[in-house]
């Protein structure tokens, strides 16, 4: 029932907000994420790591099919689950002085978007988790359409036939899937257990990774992102990139790895090259950026290139470097996305060559800005390092190559991130930086939660790698069993 509760509780939440005095939106969506976060931390106060899924709910739902409503949570589960709960408070809170148009309907589709994306975490059911997914994509686009700056209506639509054009890969892929059990089940146990033919299965691999390629994005299907980024309302692209791009590196890990090893094994080199090129592409792209928002998108596309990377390295390490930096990511990126509308308040946009010597009138927002940044780069005790090490620790062991070019956003990130903060905190004031007022409030709370969070988790991974390592215990065994003891047809 507690699983349930995470879905239903953000969904319902916002289907009240919509109905309610637009006066109280804000107000009754913070209240519902304060839940959703006590929620999940009772559930994690309860949750035993040294077992598999728990809190399970599984009852038929379409027999003709073989579909059931099939719900649990095991560690990776928990972690995803914390992380879009510990988020959606925050991303609330960053908009405490802020005003929106029909704000009792952006609030609503926020709350049911996290609703959602908990869904994805907790489905044990192929065909429920697609429903989620594509439940998930709904909001988000009606968030970038309605409230995103400059060209938002072609952007968007970009957006969204990229994100559908995946999916309906993947859904044809479930529906082979759930074919090739004697009886038809999308079933997460059926589906671990098909044996898939040599000459099908890279098909069905790629119908998978391309949606989830296209969700994350990886190096080439990333051109959606920047502009979706960049355009989106503050708390929109918080949650794109936060939570929901989590949704596409989750299901690597829980639907690609365990069940087409073969594939896995097969084109793997493939994915890390080509992630591998995102990296040190979607760097460049970043150092010469004179628009601080789409800097920060392309610098989100360098660091989820390496943990696609690490983790299509199928290995202990590379799974839990991913689970580390897909937290650190979420909540660094909600960081920086923060400061940018913190200085578009003041400026009216996030043009580089407008900012400097913001440090002068506000040295505490220039020191938590700094602390976000220092853990976008992986400064040791930050958040990222332990994730960051582990992920190229698994691409080094895979290939020295390789890991020298994903290992390319390390130095490459130092550079573009030092020089856009040297630009913008630095030097004499001018113009509308004479009079930028030092954060405070909500802002101010705000920016230093997540920078406990920083050090928190970068002086104890071992909340998150305890967490899930029998989770991912489970998945390498796995993969490994089928790679040696299936034999193809």
């Amino acid at each position: 029932m507690l699983t349930l509760l995470l879905i239903l509780l953000p969904i319902i939440s916002g289907l009240i907000v919509f109905v309610a005095p637009r006066s109280a939106s804000k107000q009754i969506a913070m209240i519902s994420a304060l839940l959703s976060l006590a929620l999940g931390i009772g559930v994690y106060a309860q949750f035993d790591a040294s077992i598999g899924t728990q809190f399970a709910i599984d009852v038929p739902w379409i027999d003709m099919l073989g579909m059931r409503f099939h719900i649990g949570i095991d560690g990776i589960s928990m972690l995803m689950i914390m992380l879009s709960n510990i988020l959606m408070p925050l991303i609330i809170l960053s908009t405490s002085k802020d005003n929106y148009e029909n704000s009792a309907l952006l609030y609503g589709l926020m709350l049911i978007m996290q609703g959602a994306m908990n869904g994805v975490f907790v489905a044990l059911d192929m065909f429920l988790y697609y429903i989620f997914w594509e439940l998930a994509l709904v909001p988000a686009y009606f968030l970038v359409l309605w409230w995103g700056h400059g060209n938002a209506r072609k952007i968007t639509f970009k957006f969204f036939i990229y994100t559908l054009f995946g999916s309906l890969f993947m859904l044809v892929a479930i529906i082979w899937l759930s074919l090739q059990s004697n009886d038809p089940s999308t079933d997460i146990s059926s589906i671990y257990n098909v044996v898939i033919p040599e000459n099908v299965q890279g098909y069905i691999f790629f119908a998978f990774m391309l949606a989830y390629a296209i969700k994350i994005p990886v190096f080439p299907f990333h051109t959606w992102q920047p502009d979706t980024y960049t355009s989106a309302p503050s708390p929109a692209t918080m949650l794109l990139s936060g939570v929901m791009l989590k949704m596409g590196i989750y299901s690597i890990i829980r639907w690609v790895i365990p069940v087409m090893p073969a594939a896995v094994e097969e084109y793997q080199t493939t994915i890390i090259v080509l992630a591998s090129i995102g990296v040190l592409y979607a760097s460049a792209i970043a150092w010469v950026q004179k628009d601080l928002k789409t800097l920060f998108a392309y610098s989100s596309i360098a660091h989820v290139g390496l943990i696609t990377a690490g983790i299509l390295t199928a290995s202990a390490s590379g799974l839990q470097g991913g689970m580390i930096q897909m937290v650190a990511h979420g909540i660094n990126a909600v960081g920086l996305f923060f400061v940018c509308q913190i200085l578009f308040r003041a400026y009216g946009n996030h043009t580089i060559s407008n900012m400097g010597g913001i440090r002068n009138n506000a040295p505490l927002f220039a020191g938590l800005f700094l602390v976000v940044m220092l853990a976008s780069v992986a400064l040791p005790l930050t958040n990222a390092f332990p994730g960051e090490f582990l992920l190229l620790n698994s691409v080094y062991q895979f290939n020295p190559w390789l890991c020298l070019l994903a290992g390319s956003g390390v130095i490459l990130g130092a550079v573009y991130m030092f020089n856009a903060y040297k630009n913008v905190m630095l030097g004499e004031a001018e113009g509308r930086s004479k009079s930028f007022v030092e954060i405070s409030g909500a802002d101010k709370l705000t920016l230093v939660i997540i920078a406990g969070l920083i050090f928190a988790l970068g002086l104890f991974p071992q909340t998150i790698t305890g967490l899930t390592e029998h989770s991912v215990h489970d998945i390498i065994m796995q993969y490994q069993s089928k790679i040696s003891g299936t034999i193809l047809r």
